[in-house]
Formats: structure tokens, sequence, C-alpha cells
């Protein structure tokens, strides 16, 4: 069963013009694997813009679970020390903010984890018989078969047509 196909360029420039021409034609599941950073591969990709909203939600979640816990615990078990006022709210400031950034940090992990789709025992694109190259090299583009607009020969030509040397990934 075909995985995707594996398109191998000759240069990192090459590899940004091909996964603009891709996106513009309307494929979304790519994945460029590119020996060095590549400048613009972010512009190209375009920005996630659920992250920002994810971790002020888990910021919010995290102060009120925060204060909440030491609400309760106060209200639940009431201990009037030296006549201090049993709700003292300028005390909860410090436990509220270290729960809140924990929250935040533990929970955008697992969100990245999530939206990255790992952890990822073994990535199929790996089984392409070049594939060292686009580790060591030569940029690499995978486009995966479960694309909607993946069709074998349309994007075979299309990627052929774009200056790349095309390789079918299939399932092991």
């Amino acid at each position: 069963m075909l995985y995707g196909y594996m398109a191998y360029f000759a240069a990192q420039e090459r590899l940004l013009e091909a996964l603009k021409a891709l996106k513009e034609a309307g494929y979304r599941h790519l994945e460029a694997f590119t020996p060095t950073p590549l400048e613009g591969l972010e512009a190209v990709y375009g920005r996630e813009e659920r992250i920002p909203w994810m971790a002020f939600f888990l910021g919010v979640l995290g102060a009120g679970l925060g204060l909440f816990l030491q609400v309760y615990t106060t209200l639940d078990y009431p201990h009037n020390a030296g006549g201090k006022p049993l709700l003292g709210w300028p005390a909860f400031i410090p436990v509220t903010f270290e729960i809140t950034i924990l929250t935040i940090t533990v929970g955008i992990f697992l969100y990245l984890l999530y939206l990255n789709g790992l952890p990822l025992a073994a990535h199929p694109a790996t089984l392409a018989s070049r594939y060292r190259e686009a580790l060591v090299d030569r940029p690499a583009l995978f486009v995966y078969a479960t694309d909607p607009r993946f069709d074998p020969e349309a994007t075979r030509d299309l990627l052929q047509g774009l200056g790349a040397e095309v390789e079918e990934v299939r399932r092991a």
C-alpha cells in the first residue's frame, strides 16, 4: 500500500519553491526534510494559530485550579494562625502563579506532542531507500497519500515538473 512520495531536490531553494507550489495546488499533508535549517520554511508552512490560544486556556485553567485548591483547603480545614484572615488572598498569589506556569508548560508540551503526531516509533518515510540523503546533503519533501488532493499520477507528474526525483514509499 502506498504511503506517499518522497521527492528529492538538488537545492533547498527548489524545495521551498516546490512546497509553495504544492500549497497553492491545495496539498496540506506535507513534510520537509532538510540537512540544515531552512530560512523561510515556517513562512511557507504557515503559522499555527491554535497554540497561543491553548496556552491562554491552560493559564486560565491553572490559575483557577490553584485558587480553587487553596480556597477549598482553607475553608474545609480552617486554621486561625495568629489572627490572620481566613482567606488571605496575598498568600495565594505565589502558589497560584506556580500552578499556572506548571499547567501551561505541561499542557503545551503534551499539546505539541499531539499536534506533531508523537511519539512515533518509526516514521514510514524512513523506509525510503534514499532517506539518509535527506538528512546529510539533499533536501526532500514527503507528500502523504492521505492528502485529499493526492492522486498518484498527478502528484508524481507535479513533483517531477518541479524538478524533483520522486520515489514511492510503501508501507511495510
